[in-house]
């Protein structure tokens, strides 16, 4: 028995159509906050999921052992922001991290490539007396970076996202800062990561 292909070429030229329309319509359905983050606007990050509180005495920058770590949850959440910023649009950034194993796991988890260490991300939790030196060392830091074609995440603790932008941040969450030419903060937003799935495109989530 022969069949006409016929009846299904209009049929797959519709397909095809809508298929080409989504694609075309995906980035600009994922831009909003890939727009901010190239406009102003830089996203720090507090580490991911390590049970405890601070590190244990005695407890070395170079040796993971002796630091407080990302527990299972944590890599899965690092992970997750990193599908869930994809899925925003952000398909590529320069991630920045301070060089405690549990901030570098977790811009690692992100899945941008290769990270850098910098100093003005390390925590002074331990150290309240360094707490002007490093915000002012994350303000220069973001005023010299701020306008790079790559959106800017910043992976540290919430010590000093606190002392930056003067928001409290849990284990995970992401605060979305917009900020002038000398890196200070003008505003923020506290950003949502879906529990589970990551969010539709294009829209931004904020509590």
């Amino acid at each position: 028995m022969k069949h006409s292909l016929k009846p299904l070429v209009p049929s797959l030229w519709r397909a095809l159509a809508v298929l080409c329309l989504m694609a075309s319509l995906a980035p600009a359905m994922a831009s909003e906050l890939a727009n901010k983050l190239r406009d102003g606007h830089v996203l720090l990050m507090r580490h991911a999921t390590a049970p405890g509180v601070s590190d244990p005495a005695g407890f070395k920058l170079d040796d993971c052992r002796t630091q407080r770590n990302l527990s299972a949850q944590g890599h899965q959440e690092a992970a997750r922001a990193g599908a869930w910023l994809k899925a925003q649009g952000v398909t590529q950034a320069d991630v920045l991290s301070s060089a405690w194993c549990r901030c570098q796991d977790t811009a690692r988890g992100l899945g941008y490539g290769e990270h850098q260490v910098v100093d003005a991300l390390a925590s002074f939790f331990e150290n309240p007396s360094q707490t002007q030196a490093t915000t002012a060392a994350l303000q220069a830091l973001v005023a010299q970076r701020r306008s790079k074609p790559k959106a800017l995440i910043l992976v540290t603790h919430n010590v000093n996202i606190q002392a930056y932008a003067g928001a409290h941040v849990g284990s995970g969450d992401m605060v979305l800062a917009r900020v002038d030419a000398r890196g200070r903060v003008l505003g923020f937003e506290h950003l949502h990561v879906p529990a589970f799935e990551p969010a539709a495109p294009g829209r931004l989530q904020l509590h």
